[in-house]
């Protein structure tokens, strides 16, 4: 009983003490931006809505993450590594998001700054919607009876026509990323390594939601990212293996491409209309 405690009921508890910290932060982060003369000012009070809708988001985002995770936890076994990978996780995919939240709050107050972010944002979301495709193309067995398999690769190959259009753009913004590579590291090594890919993904994946901003608040929405990391990183050292199954699911990859798409084309539709205001 006592070995479980240590083992798994330790790294949950300072990962929720970590999530109430990162929250803090950001609300202080958001305070700041606030008392700034800006033309659209931040607002800080959120709804569960939007802290609901950040979870669902970060949660079919979260294949990478689970990824990087699972193969630290394997090559760096024990409680103690365990608390190291999911604090440094955390602050990676934190601040990354605080960062790409700074800037679009400062970018915005300039429009043309504003139509740069949101087509670009819209470029990485088709990105990530392929990347979605591929992922479920891989999946050799479903519980979908209906043979999808099809029309997904098909669309999956439509994407990857227009994705090559954007590459020239996205190689700007977008890294890949092994995740595989992992080793065996020490405490702070770890806590830093854990660190730097989460920070890139969280710097990206958050980018890729601009588009959203002018209709959710951004306080109840990275609320609910750090939040879904936080889910993540519980599900991941309680049930490793049913979370990396619950995030691969088929429902999950396909419902989180279709989304990725929609708001896409809706981000370039924002663009148009943003620029046809300017012209």
């Amino acid at each position: 009983m006592k070995k479980v405690f240590i083992r798994k009921i330790v790294p949950l508890f300072f990962a929720i003490v970590t999530f109430l910290v990162l929250s803090t932060v950001l609300y202080g982060i958001l305070l700041f931006l606030s008392s700034l003369p800006l033309n659209y000012p931040i607002i800080l009070d959120f709804r569960r809505r939007e802290v609901l809708i950040g979870i669902a988001i970060y949660l079919k985002t979260a294949i990478d993450f689970a990824i990087l995770m699972g193969n630290l936890m394997h090559t760096n076994p024990g409680w103690k590594k365990r608390i190291a990978i999911g604090l440094g996780t955390a602050i990676g995919n934190a601040f990354g998001t605080f960062s790409i939240l700074v800037i679009w709050t400062l970018a915005k107050e300039f429009r043309i700054l504003v139509i740069v972010f949101i087509f670009v944002s819209s470029a990485i979301l088709l990105r990530l919607a392929e990347e979605s495709f591929e992922e479920f193309l891989k999946q050799r067995k479903s519980f979908i009876k209906i043979n999808i398999r099809k029309p997904v690769s098909l669309l999956q190959n439509q994407l990857d026509f227009v994705n090559r259009i954007f590459r020239p753009i996205l190689k700007f913004f977008v890294r890949d990323l092994d995740l595989t590579k992992t080793k065996k590291l020490s405490f702070a090594n770890l806590v830093i390594f854990s660190f730097t890919i989460p920070f890139i993904l969280g710097f990206n994946d958050f980018s890729a939601y601009i588009p959203l901003f002018a209709y959710i608040n951004v306080f109840g929405f990275t609320l609910g990212i750090l939040l879904g990391h936080t889910l993540l990183t519980i599900g991941l050292f309680a049930f490793p293996k049913k979370t990396i199954v619950f995030v691969k699911h088929p429902l999950v990859l396909i419902g989180g491409g279709l989304s990725f798409i929609g708001i896409a084309v809706f981000g370039f539709w924002q663009t148009f209309k943003i620029l046809t205001t300017l012209l």
